[in-house]
Order: structure tokens, then sequence, then C-alpha cells
């Protein structure tokens, strides 16, 4: 299972991205590091062969260049969140008619909740979790919408981590890369798991475009074991996203 992609949608952040939402402790982000290493992101993505649309800032939502949570893109159609933070709702707005060039678009209703970072698709089956940001509804919503396509979805309920993948993302060759907690999960069974150490619980965000492997700068021990997979891998500083409670897949939504 893979996930093939050719085009990609990223928004530059505004000047006002550190009014965003964040619990970090990591210090008051920069906003000329953080353009400079969203610019490393945008030219990586088109390295690897991606066709890049890049959005303008949105200055009355600071969290908005976090692209991933407005919408979940599969290969039959668009699903349009409603965020689960009240101050980001409206940014899915913007992003619609965008997704509306390339697939069919339809939207999860209130009070039904979901953000893109809880959905994680490996194939044709989709785990979505159920956390702060999507709740019960949004995520039955998503799920009827992904089994009228022929996809399957489980849910998956988070109990640290702003999002599912956080702490769970896939990597290629079966296999999942996953928090200590995640480990023996019965639902992540029928995937292989390379369970991160406690020390390197951010790298568990990492990235898979086609056959290469995005992952964050500075985990030597997870990209060691990442090594083993036999793909490609490029190492992104993203110090100032993850100030602000983000990650690598947060950053762009792939199709």
């Amino acid at each position: 299972m893979s996930n093939q992609f050719t085009h990609a949608i990223v928004r530059r952040p505004g000047e006002n991205f550190a009014q965003g939402l964040t619990t970090s402790r990591l210090g008051t982000p920069s906003y000329e590091l953080m353009i400079k290493q969203h610019n490393a992101y945008i030219e990586t993505l088109r390295a690897l062969g991606l066709d890049v649309i890049v959005l303008d800032p949105q200055p009355d939502y600071p969290d908005a260049y976090f692209v991933e949570d407005t919408a979940v893109v599969t290969p039959d159609a668009a699903i349009i969140t409603n965020p689960g933070a009240e101050t980001r709702r409206g940014e899915e707005d913007t992003i619609e008619p965008v997704l509306a060039r390339y697939r069919n678009t339809v939207r999860i209703s209130a009070p039904g909740t979901l953000d893109g970072g809880d959905v994680l698709m490996v194939g044709t089956h989709f785990f979505v979790g159920i956390s702060e940001r999507t709740n019960k509804g949004g995520a039955e919503q998503l799920g009827n919408i992904l089994e009228e396509f022929g996809n399957t979805w489980t849910a998956i309920p988070v109990e640290a981590g702003l999002h599912l993948k956080s702490s769970v993302t896939y990597v290629g060759n079966n296999t999942l890369l996953l928090i200590k907690e995640f480990e023996d999960h019965h639902e992540f069974r029928r995937c292989d798991r390379i369970v991160l150490d406690k020390a390197e619980r951010y790298a568990g965000n990492t990235l898979l475009i086609n056959d290469c492997l995005i992952t964050p700068k500075g985990f030597p021990g997870t990209r060691k074991r990442l090594e083993t997979l036999g793909l490609a891998i490029i190492e992104l500083d993203v110090s100032e996203v993850r100030k602000m409670d983000g990650g690598l897949t947060c950053l762009s939504l792939r199709f």
C-alpha cells in the first residue's frame, strides 16, 4: 500500500502565525526562520515531482498554514472538514474552491467536527482519531463518505497529542511509525510497527511522499530505523512548526 501523489497545496504562514494555538513551551517562534523552513518544505515537495499550489496567508487565521486540517483528500473526493477549534472555523472555506478543481467536494457539518490531522490513510483503509479536535459525529460522517467509495475505516481514541498523526504515521511497506502508547492497539495489528523511543516522539510525524520519507531533523535513532525500509529519506528542520504544535504532515494537502 502506498500513497502516490502528484499535487500538494500549501499556504504561506502569515506574519502573525505565532498568535496561533499552541501548548508548546519551546519558546517564541521566529517568523524569518519559519519562512525559511517553509520554503525548504515547498522546494522538497517540488524536487519530489509534485505540482505545489502555494496559497497566500490568511491574516484572520494565524493557524491557516496548517492546511491539512481543512480537508481530507482521497482518490475519489475531497472532504471539507469542520475544524474542531472554533478559532479555525472558516479556514476551510478558502480551501474548497481550490480542491474543487481536482475533486468533487463534500462537507462535514456541525455538530460534527473533524481535523484532517486525525485522518490516516493506508491504502483504502482509514484510521480516524477521536480527539480534542475530531468528535464521534465528525468521524462517522467521514466514515459514511469513505464507505460510499468502497473504503473502510476505524475510529481510534487519541488520549495524548493534538491529533492522531501527531503520534502515528504511515511510512510505506505496510508499516506504521508510532509512539509506544499505540504499540499494542488492536486496530494497528494489521500493519508492521516501528515504535518510537520516548525521547524521539516528535519524529512520529513523518511524511511519506511516494517513495521518499520526509522526517524531522534531529532524531538519529528514528532515522536509523527508517533506513531499514529501503526508502529515500530527507530530513527537514521544522523547529518553528514544532513550537506551534505542528509537524510535517500538517503543512500540506497531498493528492
